[in-house]
């Protein structure tokens, strides 16, 4: 149903879940109203910090759109450099999103980075220049199934950086046009 849910233990030895909505948030928006007045109502009572509230309501008014079974890569710039990473704390999550680039075609050590999260921490998925680069080629010369992977996955990164605009979807363009041809 697209909704991602990982299971966690409190401090106090309790468990709760955290349950992500984003794809179906996505395409319905009766949903994103609901969740909306959850964020409020969660905010006013002070189980939710304000700002972090008011940020998860700037997303929803948005209609932050995923395409369905893809997860959410981050795309920016660190330094002059194009960052598309892929964060979670569930390791199936990770290994999956590092499956999937692998049937692509990309090499991991060569074309991205996997860090497995440990102890609830943060892991990732990298994609290097070279892989983003790799890609853009796969797109348009790669065969069949590997083709149709690297169209979904340069269309999605590049939806991505131009959520983010500026000079992050410039570069992101740039790259792709270049190591398409």
């Amino acid at each position: 149903m697209g909704v991602d849910a990982e299971v966690r233990m409190a401090g106090s030895g309790a468990w709760y879940v955290v349950a992500t909505t984003d794809i179906l948030a996505a395409g319905r928006e009766e949903l994103r109203d609901a969740i909306a007045e959850v964020v409020k109502a969660a905010a006013a009572m002070g189980w939710v910090n304000r700002e972090k509230a008011e940020r998860w309501l700037r997303k929803l008014e948005r209609g932050h759109t995923i395409r369905e079974g893809r997860p959410k890569y981050s795309v920016g710039l660190i330094g002059y450099t194009l960052a598309v990473r892929y964060q979670s704390t569930n390791p199936h999550s990770i290994e999956r999103e590092a499956r999937r680039l692998r049937e692509m075609g990309l090499m991991e050590g060569r074309h991205f980075t996997a860090k497995m999260p440990e102890d609830g921490k943060i892991g990732y998925v990298l994609i290097r220049r070279e892989g983003l680069a790799y890609a853009a080629w796969l797109s348009t010369r790669g065969p069949g199934g590997r083709r149709r992977l690297a169209v979904e996955f340069v269309e999605h990164v590049l939806q991505r950086a131009k959520e983010r605009g500026g000079e992050v979807y410039r570069k992101d363009l740039e790259a792709v046009e270049r190591d398409k041809g």
